[in-house]
């Protein structure tokens, strides 16, 4: 694929006929909960309509972070990092992960305030993360050109390599006895009494008692086909990313510094974005849920490029129900794969170098683009379906799934096998959209 190089999963050959639990999408949250489930023993069969991992969990930028988390998410973050420390022992294969750190420059006194307003939300959690001086950054990056007055430094924070993480998940969770299904688009569910009893795939039926969604972008146009009334508001938001060939004298560190975002490969190489930098398209869903994400637009709109353009009649064309025995949209595209901001990478980049003269001579390997699945709130939906017994959703981690990943995917098997959640899961439901609940984005998270 035109994207990232991601280390390959292939695919069964044969359809199971009958399994316990349907997961659908491979991305990291869906591996990570086909691993959870399988480990259980549960009989699980993952389908999915690309390549494992070849969409946002392969694109993003690598990083396993609690610093600046939403304060809702700090409970699941933590679980995560629990299990990331532990995951290539668990796989027995390299997921790149390492315990590095993450720092957030504060470009004022104001910005440095609200880094030490949240990290009364980790007081007595025992993470290692506080505000660091100007000087004390100084001493970090000595090598750096940034002076920033202040900035959050979370040492406890780590990074892993996304081309590696969800392939090496998806493998071992064949290994404990799940079904790993590449190029195997879900075209809907099939119910008896009003509970799922089968997905239909392009390649057949699965007969089974639960189906997990965790579809990333894709999860909306999959609920509404459903034709239940689930009101899932979920828009898509457009990231530009670039990596350099191996080359030294960047931070060791992964930083934030506004109008760009850094972290170090494994390959001795860098991933670098822009930190604030986010596009838009204007689409149908766009009206379709433009009340439940005026708050977001309003809290986020500096961040946020609105634009028109062909992407709207792309998906103005796509079907909405299609029956379940002829091609579904998700055939028809197997793998997401925008076309990325040349401009606003590149920014990035020249900002990276200003502030890393070392950088200077570093050489741009590769751009690519992902689709971020965002919701109103912006964390993510990880939730049974109360219209349809059976059904769950994982779904709009809104830029924080691959770390949040493995945590996410321990909750979700948690809900289908109706074991006590390794985490309250009330914030994540998904009636939160539609019960009078108070949605709330809370800024800079």
């Amino acid at each position: 694929m035109p994207g990232p190089f991601v280390v390959p999963v292939h695919g069964d050959a044969e359809l199971p006929a009958e399994v316990d639990v349907v997961v659908i999408g491979g991305g990291i949250i869906g591996v990570s909960t086909a691993l959870e489930l399988a480990e259980a023993g549960q009989r699980v069969a993952l389908c999915e309509k690309g390549g494992i991992g070849h969409e946002q969990s392969s694109r993003n930028w690598g990083w396993v972070r609690v610093a600046k988390r939403d304060p809702r998410e700090i409970p699941l973050v933590l679980e995560a990092q629990r299990i990331w420390h532990g995951l290539n022992a668990r796989t027995g294969r390299d997921t790149g992960f390492t315990q590095a750190g993450i720092l957030f420059n504060a470009e004022d006194e104001r910005e440095g305030a609200g880094y030490e307003k949240w990290l009364k939300h980790i007081d007595g959690l025992g993470i290692d993360c506080r505000m660091l001086s100007g000087a004390e950054f100084a001493a970090m990056f000595p090598q750096s050109r940034l002076r920033p007055p202040a900035a959050l430094y979370c040492a406890d924070d780590g990074r892993a390599e996304p081309q590696k993480a969800a392939p090496a998940i998806a493998e071992r969770a064949r290994e404990c006895g799940a079904h790993i299904l590449t190029e195997c688009a879900v075209r809907g569910i099939e119910t008896s009494g009003g509970a799922v009893s089968a997905v239909v795939t392009e390649r057949g039926t699965i007969r089974c008692r639960a189906a997990v969604l965790a579809g990333g972008a894709w999860s909306e146009m999959f609920t509404r086909s459903l034709d239940a009334g689930i009101h899932l508001p979920q828009l898509k938001v457009r990231n530009s990313v670039l990596r350099t060939e191996p080359h030294d004298g960047g931070p060791e560190q992964a930083l934030w510094a506004g109008d760009f975002a850094i972290r170090k490969r494994q390959d001795g190489g860098y991933t670098i974005a822009s930190g604030i930098g986010n596009i838009v398209d204007i689409v149908p869903a766009s009206f379709r849920y433009a009340l439940d994400f005026v708050p977001a637009l309003k809290a986020e709109w500096r961040a946020l490029m609105l634009r028109a353009g062909w992407r709207f009649l792309d998906e103005a064309r796509m079907p909405r129900r299609w029956s379940l025995d002829e091609p579904s949209p998700f055939e028809y595209c197997r793998v997401l794969d925008p076309k990325p901001s040349r401009k606003l990478a590149d920014m990035a980049m020249a900002s990276a170098q200003r502030a890393f003269p070392a950088l200077a001579s570093a050489k741009v390997a590769q751009r690519w683009a992902g689709y971020i699945d965002a919701t109103p709130d912006a964390i993510p939906v990880i939730s049974d379906v109360a219209k349809i017994p059976g059904f769950f959703i994982a779904t709009g981690f809104s830029g924080h799934g691959f770390g949040i990943g493995p945590g996410a995917g321990r909750l979700m098997a948690d809900l289908v096998l109706g074991r006590t959640p390794v985490v309250d899961p009330k914030e994540f439901r998904l009636e939160r959209f539609v019960d009078g609940s108070k949605i709330e984005l809370l800024a800079g998270y």
